[in-house]
This record gives C-alpha cells, structure tokens and sequence, in this order.
C-alpha cells in the first residue's frame, strides 16, 4: 500500500534521443510534401472584381481576358446539377433529378383536381379582400 502512494519519479531528459526522435519526424514531413510553382484560383470561392491599377507596367497589351480562366469562373457559378453527373452529398439526392416522371395531363379528372369554388368559399375570398383593401386604406 504504501508504494502505491509513492509517485515514480521521472527519469533525466536525454537530449540526443530526443533529437533522433525530432530529425525523423522532420524526415518523414519532407517525404510527405509537395512543392507547388504553378498557382491558381480557386473557382469554389466567391471573388470581389476590382479594377486594375491606372498605369501598369505589365499591362496586357491585347486587353483581352484569359479564355481558360473566364471558363473556370463561369463553371463555379453554376447549379450543382448543370456542374456535376450525379449528386454529392446526400442531401443533394432530394430534388437531383426534378423532372416530373408523368406528363401533366389538365384534362384527365383521375389525376388533375382544380379548384372549385362553393358560396362559403365564395364569400371567404370577397371577405378576405374587402379586409385587405380597408387595411391599405388605412
């Protein structure tokens, strides 16, 4: 019992393990990066156009914008189901294909009720009206 209450005393720093254990680690970070040189924008993330300087030095002589990188802007913007073959999230599976399945048919009574009117709803609507046109008057 009493050498549970005792508390093991920490052994001395080993500096050179310690800095075997740092030159790995930084061996192993090397490995894994990845150097980057060409550089772009990335099209997912709104951008806020602002004019160009007055007098540039490397003014773009033609005065035309870049094809390639009006495609990519223009391609952000769209609505995920005119950008991407099929959904991606699941909570874009809802609604993904908005097609209707049938061709909406007026005239066949199995699968179109239009509105019919009786006299309370009749009364109802002209009721509703009235308030509202005395609400804008006053």
């Amino acid at each position: 019992m009493a050498a549970k209450g005792k508390e093991k005393e920490k052994e001395p720093v080993d500096i050179v393990h310690q800095n075997a254990i740092l030159c790995e680690t930084i061996m192993k970070e090397q490995r894994s990066q990845k150097l980057y040189t060409q550089f772009s924008i990335n099209p997912f993330k709104k951008l806020h156009v602002l004019p160009g300087k007055p007098m540039p030095r490397h003014a773009n002589e033609d005065g035309k914008e870049d094809p390639n990188f009006l495609k990519i802007i223009h391609g952000a913007r769209l609505e995920p189901t005119k950008k991407y073959t099929h959904p991606q999230t699941e909570s874009q599976e809802i609604g993904w294909i908005s097609t209707p399945l049938i061709v909406s048919d007026r005239s066949d009574r199995r699968i179109s009720f239009p509105r019919q009117n009786s006299e309370i709803t009749k009364y109802m609507d002209a009721a509703w009206r009235l308030k509202e046109q005395t609400q804008n008057l006053g």
